[in-house]
């Protein structure tokens, strides 16, 4: 399946100073980002990156996340507007050579085959990754519960007791 937003870099690009580059998604990309992540809309997605060479096969990146789209609130269901902008930093290593053990302070491993990565994907996992799973609505609050009747279908067996 080919990815909503593919830009491969062949590593062949990426120098001893590293790579600067930028992704920006176009209104396509965008609509085909929305169906994929679950959202009425994605209105713009941006991401800017630097690539380096840590070894001859593996890259490290930094990036910068930004984007506007349209979720949905959880408590109201209604529709709003959310900027994300968001520092990550990402591995892009050989697949298969992925590592093992699972460690919460390295960074992210992305896996790739031949001799290119794609950069427009590893923007689009960290869109993905980036959404807030439960969004609300600014100042939207939950509904206090209602009381309890006072007669329910188990009073009954209370008062056998």
């Amino acid at each position: 399946m080919k990815p909503e937003c593919s830009r491969p870099i062949m590593l062949d690009r990426i120098g001893p100073g590293g790579l600067d580059i930028t992704v920006d998604a176009t209104p396509a990309e965008c609509g085909a980002l929305a169906l994929r992540m679950g959202l009425p809309a994605v209105h713009a997605m941006s991401c800017t990156f630097h690539l380096e060479r840590e070894s001859r096969d593996i890259v490290s990146a930094r990036g910068h996340l930004r984007a506007r789209v349209t979720q949905t609130c959880v408590v109201t269901l209604e529709e709003f507007e959310a900027s994300i902008e968001e520092h990550f930093q990402v591995r892009f290593v050989p697949e298969g050579r992925e590592s093992e053990e699972l460690n919460l302070d390295a960074d992210d491993e992305i896996p790739f085959a031949g001799n290119q990565v794609d950069i427009g994907e590893a923007a689009s996992e960290q869109l993905g990754l980036a959404l807030d799973p439960y969004p609300r609505l600014p100042g939207a609050e939950l509904p206090e519960p209602e009381e309890e009747p006072e007669e329910n279908p188990f009073a009954a067996l209370r008062r056998l007791n």
